[in-house]
C-alpha cells in the first residue's frame, strides 16, 4: 500500500511538472523546424571595393536558448514549447545562417575558412544575447520573437578594437502557432543578419 501510494505521488508530481513546461501553442509531438533566415542580399549599396576576409570564431549563444528547444518567456517565467524542436541546436543553425548571409551579400566582407586564415584582416566575434519567444500579451495571444546579436570587430594583427555594435529585431508572430513562431524567428534572424553584414562591409575594411 505504501509503495503504491508513493508511486502514485511520484506520478502526480511528474504530471504537475510536465504541466509547468508543456504549455503554449499546440504542436505535433517531436515536430522539427529549420531556421530559414530571409536574407536581403541587396541591403548594401556601395561602389565596388576590394574584398577582405573575416575570421569568425565560434558564436557565443545565450545558454538557455542554445539547444534544440524553443525558449519562451512569460513575465519572470521561462519554458520551452512542448513537442517542437529545432532540427539541430540553435547555435549551429544560427552559425549556418551567418555563413549564408555573407555568401548571399555582394559586399566586400567575406568569411574565410581555417585554411585561409592568413588572408584575413579582422576577427568577427558574435554573441547572441536573446533568441526567444516573448508572451507579452498573455499566453493565448500571438507572441513576440526577439533576436539580439552583439558583434565585435577586432584587428587580427594587433587585436585592436575596430568597432562593436548590437543588432536587434522584434517580430510579432501572426498567430500563436509554432509554424507562425518559427516564421517570426526566420524574419527576425534575417533582419539581424542583414544588418550585421551591412555593418561588416562598412566597418571591416582594412585601415591605412
Amino acid at each position: 500500500m505504501i509503495a503504491a501510494l508513493r508511486a502514485l505521488g511520484l506520478t502526480a508530481a511528474a504530471l504537475a511538472l510536465s504541466a509547468c513546461v508543456s504549455l503554449l501553442p499546440d504542436a505535433e509531438p517531436s515536430q522539427l523546424y529549420r531556421l530559414e533566415a530571409a536574407i536581403d542580399p541587396g541591403a548594401t549599396v556601395a561602389p565596388p571595393a576590394p574584398t577582405f576576409g573575416l575570421v569568425l570564431p565560434t558564436t557565443g549563444f545565450v545558454r538557455a536558448a542554445s539547444g534544440d528547444r524553443i525558449l519562451t518567456v512569460t513575465g519572470d517565467e521561462v519554458a520551452y514549447i512542448a513537442g517542437a524542436r529545432w532540427v539541430a541546436p540553435a547555435t549551429d543553425l544560427f552559425g549556418e545562417a551567418v555563413e549564408r548571409a555573407f555568401d548571399a551579400n555582394t559586399g566586400p566582407a567575406r568569411l574565410v575558412t581555417r585554411g585561409e586564415m592568413r588572408t584575413a584582416e579582422s576577427v568577427l566575434r558574435l554573441d547572441v544575447r536573446r533568441f526567444e519567444v516573448v508572451y507579452d500579451r498573455g499566453q493565448n495571444a500571438a507572441p513576440l520573437v526577439v533576436v539580439r546579436l552583439r558583434a565585435t570587430l577586432v584587428n587580427r594583427g594587433d587585436r585592436a578594437l575596430i568597432d562593436e555594435d548590437v543588432f536587434e529585431a522584434e517580430v510579432r508572430a501572426t498567430d500563436n502557432r509554432v509554424s507562425a513562431i518559427v516564421a517570426a524567428f526566420n524574419s527576425g534572424t534575417g533582419q539581424v543578419l542583414t544588418q550585421l553584414v551591412d555593418w561588416s562591409n562598412r566597418t571591416g575594411a582594412p585601415r591605412g
